[in-house]
């Protein structure tokens, strides 16, 4: 997928102007790309437009102007960007009782391993590629990025309408997901780009 440049951006002023029906926008393009696995996880898959309305939201909010302070945030959001043949997405783990954010999370500790997660596409298994850094031995972050790489062989057989699904297997947190009709588009959109 082509990475944003300085020219994709908005300037402030311009992006207060456009900010309305640009939300709006991601929103529902967000929806369609938004996969929950269980109680407890969530997937959004990030593309251009996601990862350009995080760019624009960190400079509004942070008031960024300076060309390098904004470059910095392009390298920083261009990684989430799937590479060729890859779909990549952020993967949230939500706790909203505070009192078991920690144990909950300590019950994730080895996900990143091969085979917990996978997109299985027909008899297929993607094993999930977890962004190193996100979580230590004894520790793991309730946000990671991630990537599955179904290349052009994935990729055929989600065309041909082969069954497709997001699947989790970690101890006791066993989930599978059948991907609806609008997120195979979006992921045989974010493969073809």
């Amino acid at each position: 997928m082509k990475l944003l440049t300085a020219a994709d951006l908005s300037n402030l002023h311009e992006y207060e102007l456009e900010r309305a029906a640009f939300r709006e926008r991601v929103i529902a393009l967000k929806s369609r790309r938004r996969v929950p696995l269980g109680p407890l996880m969530t997937l959004v898959f990030e593309n251009r437009d996601t990862v350009r309305f995080q760019i624009q939201e960190m400079l509004r909010v942070e008031r960024i102007v300076q060309p390098d302070k904004v470059q910095h945030e392009l390298d920083t959001y261009n990684a989430l960007l799937p590479g060729p043949g890859e779909i990549a997405a952020t993967l949230f783990i939500e706790v909203t009782d505070p009192a078991r954010v920690q144990p909950v999370l300590d019950g994730f500790l080895g996900l990143e391993e091969p085979g917990h997660l996978v997109l299985r596409i027909g008899e297929t298994a993607y094993p999930a590629l977890f962004d190193p850094g996100q979580s230590r031995e004894d520790r793991i972050s309730a946000v990671h990025y991630i990537r599955f790489q179904p290349g052009e062989e994935g990729g055929a057989a989600l065309a041909s309408g082969a069954p497709a699904a997001l699947e989790v297997t970690h101890g006791d947190y066993r989930h599978r997901q059948d991907l609806g009709p609008r997120t195979r588009e979006e992921f045989l959109e974010d493969l073809s780009a």
